[in-house]
Protein backbone atom coordinates (compact mmCIF):
# COMPACT_ATOMS: atom_id res chain seq x y z
CA UNK A 1 0.00 0.00 0.00
CA UNK A 2 2.88 2.46 1.02
CA UNK A 3 4.52 1.55 -2.70
CA UNK A 4 2.10 2.42 -4.29
CA UNK A 5 1.14 5.94 -2.79
CA UNK A 6 4.68 6.42 -3.11
CA UNK A 7 4.76 5.60 -7.22
CA UNK A 8 1.67 8.24 -7.50
CA UNK A 9 3.39 10.76 -5.46
CA UNK A 10 6.46 10.62 -8.35
CA UNK A 11 4.09 10.27 -11.09
CA UNK A 12 1.95 13.30 -10.35
CA UNK A 13 5.24 14.81 -9.27
CA UNK A 14 6.94 14.20 -13.28
CA UNK A 15 3.45 14.67 -14.47
CA UNK A 16 3.64 18.40 -12.97
CA UNK A 17 7.29 18.92 -14.25
CA UNK A 18 6.52 17.91 -17.55
CA UNK A 19 3.24 20.45 -18.11
CA UNK A 20 6.03 23.13 -16.86
CA UNK A 21 8.12 22.20 -19.71
CA UNK A 22 5.34 22.25 -22.03
CA UNK A 23 4.21 25.48 -20.98
CA UNK A 24 7.62 26.72 -22.46
CA UNK A 25 7.28 25.23 -25.77
CA UNK A 26 9.70 22.39 -25.37
CA UNK A 27 7.42 19.65 -26.39
CA UNK A 28 9.64 16.90 -27.06
CA UNK A 29 11.86 16.89 -23.45
CA UNK A 30 8.15 16.84 -21.99
CA UNK A 31 6.85 14.10 -24.11
CA UNK A 32 10.15 12.28 -22.82
CA UNK A 33 9.48 13.24 -19.01
CA UNK A 34 5.90 12.39 -19.23
CA UNK A 35 6.70 8.62 -20.32
CA UNK A 36 9.43 8.47 -17.26
CA UNK A 37 6.91 9.85 -14.87
CA UNK A 38 4.16 7.40 -15.64
CA UNK A 39 6.97 4.02 -15.34
CA UNK A 40 6.26 3.93 -11.73
CA UNK A 41 2.69 4.24 -11.67
CA UNK A 42 2.50 1.41 -14.02
CA UNK A 43 4.46 -1.02 -12.02
CA UNK A 44 2.26 -0.29 -9.01
CA UNK A 45 -0.74 -0.93 -10.57
CA UNK A 46 0.75 -4.04 -12.26
CA UNK A 47 1.99 -5.44 -8.75
CA UNK A 48 5.95 -5.75 -9.50
CA UNK A 49 6.64 -3.97 -6.95
CA UNK A 50 5.37 -5.50 -4.23
CA UNK A 51 6.55 -8.83 -5.81
CA UNK A 52 10.01 -7.25 -6.03
CA UNK A 53 9.33 -5.52 -2.12
CA UNK A 54 8.76 -9.39 -1.21
CA UNK A 55 11.84 -10.94 -3.01
CA UNK A 56 14.08 -8.28 -1.32
CA UNK A 57 12.63 -8.66 2.19
CA UNK A 58 11.80 -12.08 2.42
CA UNK A 59 15.41 -13.93 4.42
CA UNK A 60 13.43 -17.45 3.41
CA UNK A 61 14.07 -15.76 -0.65
CA UNK A 62 17.79 -15.03 0.13
CA UNK A 63 18.33 -18.70 1.51
CA UNK A 64 16.92 -20.16 -1.50
CA UNK A 65 19.34 -17.90 -3.30
CA UNK A 66 22.15 -19.63 -1.61
CA UNK A 67 20.49 -23.17 -2.01
CA UNK A 68 21.12 -22.49 -5.71
CA UNK A 69 24.48 -20.79 -5.33
CA UNK A 70 25.43 -24.35 -3.75
CA UNK A 71 23.97 -26.47 -5.87
CA UNK A 72 25.70 -25.01 -8.71
CA UNK A 73 29.41 -24.99 -6.84
CA UNK A 74 28.75 -28.90 -6.25
CA UNK A 75 27.58 -29.16 -10.19
CA UNK A 76 30.81 -27.74 -11.38
CA UNK A 77 32.59 -29.39 -8.76
CA UNK A 78 31.63 -32.83 -9.53
CA UNK A 79 32.12 -31.73 -12.85
CA UNK A 80 35.80 -31.12 -12.66
CA UNK A 81 36.39 -34.18 -10.77
CA UNK A 82 35.27 -36.04 -13.48
CA UNK A 83 37.40 -34.27 -16.04
CA UNK A 84 40.28 -35.22 -13.98
CA UNK A 85 39.00 -38.74 -13.24
CA UNK A 86 38.98 -39.55 -16.64
CA UNK A 87 35.86 -39.59 -18.57
CA UNK A 88 32.37 -40.31 -18.07
CA UNK A 89 30.64 -42.89 -15.70
CA UNK A 90 29.71 -44.59 -19.13
CA UNK A 91 33.03 -44.59 -20.29
CA UNK A 92 34.45 -45.62 -17.08
CA UNK A 93 32.10 -48.55 -16.95
CA UNK A 94 33.58 -50.00 -20.35
CA UNK A 95 36.93 -49.95 -19.06
CA UNK A 96 35.76 -51.79 -16.05
CA UNK A 97 34.43 -54.48 -18.07
CA UNK A 98 37.13 -54.37 -20.37
CA UNK A 99 39.46 -54.96 -17.35
CA UNK A 100 37.54 -57.73 -16.12
CA UNK A 101 37.36 -59.46 -19.27
CA UNK A 102 41.30 -59.22 -19.73
CA UNK A 103 42.03 -56.62 -22.44
CA UNK A 104 43.80 -53.28 -21.08
CA UNK A 105 40.96 -50.35 -21.24
CA UNK A 106 42.90 -48.40 -23.82
CA UNK A 107 44.05 -50.83 -26.15
CA UNK A 108 42.35 -52.28 -29.27
CA UNK A 109 44.82 -54.37 -29.88
CA UNK A 110 47.93 -56.36 -28.33
CA UNK A 111 51.29 -54.49 -28.02
CA UNK A 112 54.16 -55.56 -29.62
CA UNK A 113 57.33 -55.54 -27.77
CA UNK A 114 60.81 -53.93 -28.79
CA UNK A 115 61.16 -56.37 -31.83
CA UNK A 116 58.53 -55.01 -34.02
CA UNK A 117 60.95 -55.28 -37.45
CA UNK A 118 62.95 -52.71 -39.28
CA UNK A 119 61.76 -49.76 -37.97
CA UNK A 120 61.85 -51.04 -34.22
CA UNK A 121 65.25 -52.24 -34.54
CA UNK A 122 67.11 -48.93 -35.76
CA UNK A 123 65.19 -47.11 -33.65
CA UNK A 124 66.78 -48.81 -30.61
CA UNK A 125 70.46 -49.09 -32.17
CA UNK A 126 70.50 -45.58 -32.52
CA UNK A 127 72.35 -43.90 -29.51
CA UNK A 128 70.97 -41.05 -27.65
CA UNK A 129 72.17 -37.92 -27.52
CA UNK A 130 73.04 -36.05 -24.38
CA UNK A 131 70.47 -33.21 -24.79
CA UNK A 132 67.43 -35.91 -25.12
CA UNK A 133 65.56 -35.91 -28.16
CA UNK A 134 67.65 -36.12 -31.46
CA UNK A 135 72.04 -36.14 -32.45
CA UNK A 136 73.00 -32.58 -32.30
CA UNK A 137 74.92 -33.00 -35.61
CA UNK A 138 71.49 -33.86 -37.38
CA UNK A 139 70.54 -30.66 -36.30
CA UNK A 140 72.93 -28.32 -36.90
CA UNK A 141 73.14 -30.29 -41.03
CA UNK A 142 69.89 -29.03 -41.22
CA UNK A 143 70.29 -25.39 -40.10
CA UNK A 144 74.25 -25.52 -42.24
CA UNK A 145 72.20 -25.92 -45.22
CA UNK A 146 69.53 -23.80 -44.87
CA UNK A 147 72.22 -21.08 -44.03
CA UNK A 148 74.20 -22.08 -47.64
CA UNK A 149 70.86 -22.15 -49.40
CA UNK A 150 70.48 -18.24 -48.47
CA UNK A 151 74.28 -17.86 -49.47
CA UNK A 152 74.98 -17.28 -45.30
Amino acid sequence: MLTDTICAALSAAGLGIAGLTAYRKRFLAATRIAAYALVPLGLAMTGILDWVADLVFKPTVWVGFGVLGLSWALFMISRAVERRSGGTRKERRAAAAAERAGVSAGASEPALGAGRGAAGTKAAERPKAKGGTSSGTDDFSDIEAILKKHGI
